[in-house]
């Protein structure tokens, strides 16, 4: 019975985890835009305790955001993970970057 009461504490905890989400502030670059997939590459600095600085490819959410961004643009943004997956939203484009406009 004990085992038992156990088994289901853990698998409690497990469910409770699947569903939750963090968010993250990102600084960084538009380097890449992907109308199709709604996918930018940006060139982004450390974020949090989940990413070291890279370059690597987002989903964007809402549409309205990606439909604002331009290769170049240097944003602030929030990254959403939700394991397995992770994508950026509320995009606030900060200026031009090296790329410029």
């Amino acid at each position: 019975m004990t085992r038992r009461i156990g088994l289901c504490l853990l698998a409690a905890i497990a469910l409770a985890g699947c569903g939750s989400q963090k968010r993250y502030p990102m600084v960084g670059e538009i380097v890449a835009l992907d109308p199709a997939a709604h996918n930018a590459t940006i060139k982004h600095e450390k974020i949090g305790d989940w990413m070291e600085a890279m370059t690597m490819e987002y989903t964007v959410k809402p549409d309205a955001d990606f439909a604002k961004l331009h290769v170049g643009d240097r944003i602030q943004a929030t990254v959403v993970v939700q394991d397995p997956t992770y994508w950026v939203t509320e995009v606030k484009v900060t200026g031009a970057g090296a790329g410029g406009k």
